[in-house]
């Protein structure tokens, strides 16, 4: 699998950010949204990726710094025809080696707490991420969940 760094105007990346900012603004309560636009992806706190399999879009993900040794994960997202086909996964490994690489030591996420957001859960839950209580900006809210995972 490629992975192309900041890739934010290529066309079908471009169209794979605004479906999952649309999607997840449409599942998620107002005031419970953390979703970020593509503008916000593009602050310099975060490091995006696009990840290709034979020249095809298979996804995408991001690390927000919130300190030196501590990453979040933001915008991981398979393209649709790819979803159950092990993708994500390969975006959390890759995510997670480049974490390594910048010498994040902690890797934290906010996933939302309904149904939609299920899959999601298990796959960290895989990866050995615990739940924790709100890090960062977050706060308590029953639409959210809040994990974290030691490199």
């Amino acid at each position: 699998m490629k992975s192309v760094e900041g890739n934010f105007d290529n066309p079908e990346v471009n169209e794979l950010l605004n479906k999952h900012f649309i999607e997840l603004r449409s599942v998620s309560p107002a005031g419970s949204t953390h979703v970020l636009n593509i503008e916000g992806l593009k602050d310099q706190s975060i490091k995006f990726w696009s990840l290709w399999e034979n020249d095809k879009l298979v996804g995408c993900g991001a690390l927000k710094f919130l300190e030196k040794h501590h990453g979040e994960f933001k915008s991981i997202r398979v393209v649709d025809k790819f979803r159950k086909s092990g993708i994500g996964e390969k975006i959390i490994n890759h995510l997670v080696e480049e974490a390594k690489k910048l010498e994040i030591t902690k890797l934290s996420i906010e996933t939302g707490s309904g149904d939609f957001f299920l899959p999601a859960r298990k796959l960290f839950t895989k990866f050995g991420f615990k739940k924790c209580s709100p890090f960062a900006h977050y706060k308590e809210d029953p639409n959210s969940c809040y994990y974290y995972l030691d490199l």
